[in-house]
């Protein structure tokens, strides 16, 4: 069988060694190829990730017929995440393994694919919560601003004096480049301007695509 292995760690100083070395002893124990390799330095949480956007959209061209990994949450950035791109694996009839788990997508493992429904339902809870939790926080926000607590002439908690619907903040992005520049971090930018970290993390990014 032709496999290919993902691998990801958080932050640089880390290393992937343990993982590439556990998946590549499993599939020679199986008598598999590894074919293709992908790895991400970065945290769970960033959407983007090179390596693993590479491998969804290799899915497609079908090159190998197994996808390895070392653990699943290393797979996407939430239960969700994780689930919808093992589901993205599976309309393309690839197979899924999370080694250290015992997951594995083969319909010739019954113990595996109930494990896959109980990680189904969970992340239709955590869906649920999702959901309910931004539902509770809009309606907070709505009547803080009808009872006029914050939106009109009071900030609220977050620095940021705003409407419903929360509207994008009118700022001029040279500044957070030219302060970036003069070796300000990022908090400090953030102060300086009045601004969230992560607007300012935002606006570099976008620069830096855009050059």
């Amino acid at each position: 069988m032709r496999a290919a292995i993902y691998v990801r760690v958080s932050t640089a100083d880390q290393n992937c060694e343990l993982q590439i070395r556990d998946l590549h002893d499993y599939a020679a124990r199986l008598g598999w190829d590894i074919v293709e390799s992908y790895e991400d330095v970065s945290s769970g949480a960033k959407s983007s990730r090179p390596g693993l956007n590479r491998l969804m959209a290799d899915a497609t061209a079908r090159r190998c017929e197994c996808r390895l990994v070392w653990k699943s949450d290393r797979f996407g950035r939430s239960l969700v995440d994780c689930l919808n791109n093992i589901k993205t694996l599976e309309d393309h009839v690839i197979r899924f393994i999370a080694l250290t788990q015992g997951l594995d997508t083969d319909l010739q493992n019954p113990a595996s694919r109930f494990l896959l429904h109980v990680l189904g339902a969970a992340a239709e809870f955590e869906r649920a919560l999702i959901r309910e939790r931004t539902q509770a926080g809009r309606l907070r926000y709505k009547r803080d601003f009808e009872s006029g607590r914050v939106g009109k002439t009071v900030y609220s908690r977050s620095g940021r004096n705003m409407p419903p619907h929360r509207p994008r903040k009118i700022f001029n992005r040279e500044q957070v480049l030219e302060l970036r520049r003069q070796k300000l971090s990022l908090r400090q930018i953030a102060n300086r301007l009045g601004l969230g970290v992560g607007t300012v993390v935002r606006t570099l990014q976008e620069r830096s695509k855009s050059s």
